[in-house]
């Protein structure tokens, strides 16, 4: 399924934070899967994929780590020059906003995982019908 739920932890800037977060969640078994971790203006906002979300919300919660979570889709697109412009120019056309966004080739090089958070989720997956969406 494309559609999933990524976890935002939203902190100060500091040394450390992404090094306590990565630990909580290795020690309760929780493989990270994609990050994406900017900051502006002294604050951050790590955003998380991980491969099990209720172990995570447990772990984060007995670790007193606040969070919230929101709904994300996850393409796989061909790794090529053009490939994100097709999937931005489509949400374009529709009046979809991309809220945020995050991407890694695969291992191989031949696809690149795209993270979004976009205005309109249903309507971006209509939107986004005959793209490769994907799970990772």
């Amino acid at each position: 399924m494309p559609a999933t739920m990524q976890l935002v932890i939203s902190e100060e800037s500091k040394p450390g934070i992404l090094a306590k977060v990565a630990s909580v969640l290795g020690s309760a078994g929780v493989n990270i899967k994609a990050f994406s971790a900017p900051e502006v203006a002294g604050h951050g906002h790590l955003r998380l994929l991980v491969n099990d979300l209720e172990k995570a919300r447990a772990a984060l919660a007995a670790a007193k780590i606040q969070f919230r979570e929101e709904a994300a889709l996850v393409l796989s697109l061909e790794n090529k020059p053009g490939a994100l412009s097709e999937v931005a120019e489509l949400l374009k056309r529709t009046k979809i906003n991309i809220d945020c966004a995050y991407l890694t080739p695969s291992r191989e090089g031949k696809r690149a995982i795209v993270v979004l958070t976009v205005s309109d989720q249903q309507k971006a997956l209509a939107a986004l019908q005959g793209q490769s969406l994907d799970e990772i």
